[in-house]
């Protein structure tokens, strides 16, 4: 069963512990596309993927390169309560264009003094021997997190959201990464359409023993102008409620090695894109169920499994 001084290993821990405060993060639009969009794997993305490419809150990174990353600071300002941030290059595939332009793009943005650490969102199909290394020398400057798309580690589920790789591909990425000690971070999807209980567990367990740093745990959001909202649409699955979703990620956070940050525990959908399930809309509610369940676990060896941790 897995715990850490009584609470699982949560993002804000990881910060306060290394940075001595929560760094917010400040989301960014590099102006990439991805091979599942421009013709090279596919025209029509990820079949869960939105028109935004998961970035429909980041600003979208001009030549001004320094005055747009002001721009998403001042979005942040309200609720930013730290003096440094992350920059989280969150829309389509952060790796995915000539090094010469990823040079200029993450050089400028990791030399800023308000920015502690760079986190870039990828594919693991789109991390070339010369992109890892622009990485390993920028690591060497400040942190740099790479989030790699998994979503899930079963074949007929991957070829089914269009994901476009194997698995085989996830496993050297990780390995040619954290060969340059690059922090990893791996997103799952829970909730996929047919997947089992059993399943996602897997994928989970599978994650947590693949070498990676962190995990993004996130619910599966049906969002408008996708594949899958017409699926739904058409009674072709269904969505998770509250409770189950709960009781799932619990019993993620148990099986997973205590020295893994978990970085995300639900995720946040645009509310004009989402369908379903409606529940995840109303976060504070989400969160708070999450809380109950965690506190409801059983004690362990004397000292209870997770407590709070969440932000």
């Amino acid at each position: 069963m897995r715990y850490l001084n009584g609470h699982f290993y949560s993002l804000n821990q990881f910060l306060k512990e290394n940075y001595g405060e929560k760094l917010y993060k400040i989301a960014l639009d590099g102006g990439f596309t991805c091979p599942n969009r421009d013709g090279t794997k596919g025209s029509r993305g990820c079949i869960f993927c939105s028109q935004g490419g998961s970035g429909e809150f980041a600003v979208r990174i001009t030549d001004d390169i320094s005055n747009r990353i002001n721009l998403a600071k001042s979005l942040v300002a309200p609720k930013a309560k730290c003096n440094k941030y992350i920059a989280y290059f969150q829309s389509f595939t952060n790796t995915y264009a000539p090094v010469s332009y990823l040079t200029k793009l993450f050089t400028k943005t990791i030399m800023r003094d308000d920015i502690a650490v760079v986190s870039i969102a990828t594919r693991p199909d789109c991390l070339s021997n010369e992109t890892v290394s622009l990485l390993d020398k920028l690591n060497h400057i400040k942190p740099i997190w790479v989030e790699l798309g998994l979503q899930t580690i079963h074949e007929k589920s991957a070829e089914y959201i269009r994901r476009g790789y194997t698995l085989d591909v996830y496993d050297d990425a990780v390995k040619r990464l954290r060969e340059k000690n690059i922090t990893v971070i791996t997103h799952v999807i829970l909730g996929l359409p047919h997947e089992s209980r059993d399943q996602m567990l897997d994928t989970v367990r599978y994650v947590g023993e693949s070498g990676v740093q962190g995990i993004k745990l996130q619910l599966l959001h049906v969002l408008e102008n996708t594949d899958l909202a017409k699926e739904y649409r058409a009674g072709a699955f269904g969505t998770m409620t509250l409770d189950d979703y709960t009781d799932l990620l619990c019993d993620c956070i148990e099986i997973l090695p205590e020295n893994i940050v978990i970085h995300r525990l639900t995720g946040d959908g645009a509310k004009r894109l989402l369908i379903a399930p409606l529940w995840s809309a109303d976060k504070k509610r989400v969160l708070n169920a999450i809380n109950r369940e965690l506190d409801n676990r059983k004690i362990v060896q004397g000292k209870k499994f997770c407590k709070g941790g969440i932000a």
